[in-house]
């Protein structure tokens, strides 16, 4: 994989700043995280949904639909002891100016968001025992070309309502062919439509208690 370039200035992310610090994408009007708590909901949805730290061993692989300020690789690399890799897939990439920005609402993950910074652009970033890899581009061209597997996946796109692309039948069968077997996915949503997508690329789909008073999200394993 090649160093990632400096991103065209038409594709850099345009960007409002809501209070508390929290950046709200002007292309698909939808906060990058949650403007209850980024972090709390990072924990509840992308973590405990995908049953980690408890799965971490040396060598297990997280992949991401939607890297957005790499709020869910820092929260990884906050809890992960052992060695582990992270995959993500972004198409516009925030400027290391905007990541900084972003990551002053989270002061207890500083020194991790200055690893993040400081390898910004490489081909592979270490954060703490994380090996970060961010893939640049439509994940619905670049997740088919991906060689890896998961074990674990954070579907993080924008909402399936302001971004449907990411969220679509034919992106979901590509998730489940990059899982492993016994693999697990999590994200913040319990649209029908995605849940319906998921289950017939493999995955076994529960919806559980979503986070600050929203009524569901998903998780799931694969099957087989």
């Amino acid at each position: 994989m090649s160093v990632l370039p400096d991103p065209p200035p038409n594709d850099e992310p345009a960007l409002d700043w809501r209070p508390g610090g929290v950046p709200v994408s002007r292309r698909f009007d939808d906060p990058y995280f949650s403007l209850a708590g980024g972090l709390e909901e990072t924990r509840h949805v992308f973590l405990a949904g995908n049953d980690l730290p408890a799965r971490l061993r040396p060598g297990f692989h997280v992949a991401e639909t939607g890297f957005g300020t790499g709020l869910n690789a820092l929260a990884l690399a906050q809890v992960a002891t052992v060695p582990v890799r992270m995959t993500s897939f972004e198409a516009y990439p925030m400027t290391e100016a905007q990541l900084e920005q972003a990551h002053a609402a989270f002061p207890e993950l500083a020194d991790l968001a200055r690893q993040l910074r400081v390898g910004w652009g490489a081909a592979e970033i270490r954060v703490g025992q994380v090996t970060l890899s961010v893939v640049t581009g439509d994940v619905r061209r670049c997740l088919p070309a991906w060689d890896g597997m998961a074990d674990a996946w954070f579907l993080d796109g924008f909402s399936p309502a302001k971004n449907p692309e990411m969220w679509d039948a034919g992106l979901m069968a590509e998730v489940g062919r990059h899982t492993a077997p016994g693999g697990s996915f999590a994200t913040y949503t319990a649209a029908g439509h995605v849940r319906r997508a998921l289950q017939a690329a493999g995955f076994a789909v529960q919806r559980r208690p979503g986070f600050a008073g929203k009524r569901h999200m998903s998780i799931g394993r694969r099957e087989g």
